[in-house]
């Protein structure tokens, strides 16, 4: 069977190059005898392994000396209640809901302490990113957290708010390594995090990067595993890290840095983005549900304005090779998840399919 066009939020595709490549080195890695799955990630083999994927995410993203770089575990998820375990001083934290998975880091933060909702765009379905007025910043706050990309939803942001000596948290999990940009610069923030299943490699691995000086004793009744105090002092080797993972984001960031990092990435991400908007903006059938410049050029959700005819337009769109475009369970309708290694031949096959479709159900 031939590969398909995989427009799936995450886990998503992985670039071919690195699938052929791990496919190489699956039953053995180098001179070790083994496969990286069987190695110990205190051999020396695998040290290798890890501190070359963690120079190549430094060189890729700029990452400044004064931040350490985390390889965890737990998804997204688990850093919704690590961030306020481990910043909570005050245990005052200012959150922007955008999303279902800001809403949920939101929460999460509710049980460990109190939590000012700056602003928010559930009253509309959370297709726009609101403006934010400073003036309902809370100055004690630990921390400023946003969801820079909404994956469900299709928006980002532009521009990040002025947060003064708060440090700003983000959730990068759905647009990490997309793009070079204000939003994107390490330095404005005072941790990232990501979920690696989208831009980064398979699920399984997280990747945090924090700056030194929040890397501070954590609430009391924190649970140890979840210390980034402790991660940190044991190089994210407190426990067996998902080595086979890391080392599937290894070879990722070596693709990326091939085609000529992040800035190369971004002019592909561009094009394939504006290919998708400006067919759904001409098509009399399919609608972009976001608008303006708060449109994602990670994940475009549209739809045809009719429940049965989204159901139709994926269930053929499958039997063409274009898999997973099925919109979250949440908003129904379709997403097209275009994340890096999302080739401009998935873009264009899915506009020509698109067209078919559009003139077979007029």
């Amino acid at each position: 069977m031939e590969r398909v066009y995989n427009f799936s939020a995450g886990p998503t595709g992985l670039p071919l190059e690195v699938l052929e490549k791990a496919q190489k080195e699956l039953v053995v890695y180098g001179a070790s005898g083994m496969s990286v799955m069987e190695m110990s990630h205190r051999s020396k083999m695998y040290e290798e392994i890890y501190s070359g994927a963690e120079c190549l995410i430094r060189e890729l993203m700029a990452i400044p000396e004064n931040y350490k770089v985390l390889f965890l575990q737990g998804g997204a998820s688990t850093q919704f209640a690590m961030v306020p375990l481990n910043l909570f001083k005050n245990k005052k934290a200012d959150y922007v809901v955008t999303g279902q998975f800001a809403k949920k880091a939101m929460q999460e933060a509710k049980k460990f302490g109190t939590v000012n909702i700056v602003a928010s765009s559930e009253d509309k379905t959370y297709n726009y990113i609101p403006e934010l007025d400073p003036s309902k910043f809370d100055k004690d706050a630990d921390y400023f957290h946003i969801t820079l990309n909404n994956t469900i939803f299709g928006t980002r942001y532009r521009k990040l708010p002025n947060t003064g000596s708060v440090p700003l948290v983000t959730d990068m999990s759905s647009n990490i390594l997309s793009e070079v940009s204000e939003t994107t610069d390490v330095s404005k923030y005072g941790l990232i995090y990501a979920g690696a299943q989208k831009n980064i490699g398979p699920a399984g691995v997280t990747l945090v990067i924090i700056r030194d000086d929040l890397i501070t004793e954590p609430l009391d009744f924190c649970p140890t595993m979840l210390s980034y105090k402790v991660q940190a002092e044991n190089g994210s080797m407190y426990n067996t890290p998902p080595t086979y993972g890391i080392y599937i984001a290894k070879l990722v960031f070596e693709w990326l840095k091939g085609l000529g990092g992040v800035s190369a990435i971004q002019k592909i991400n561009e094009e394939k983005a504006a290919m998708l908007y400006d067919y759904l903006d001409n098509s009399n059938l399919f609608k972009a549900t976001v608008t303006g410049d708060a449109r994602s050029i990670m994940n475009v959700t549209f739809v045809t304005g009719n429940p049965d005819l989204d159901k139709k337009f994926v269930k053929e769109a499958e039997s063409n090779g274009i898999v997973n475009i099925k919109g979250h369970r949440s908003v129904g309708g379709m997403r097209a998840s275009i994340y890096n290694p999302m080739p401009l031949g998935g873009i264009k096959a899915l506009v020509s399919f698109m067209k078919k479709f559009e003139v077979e159900n007029k």
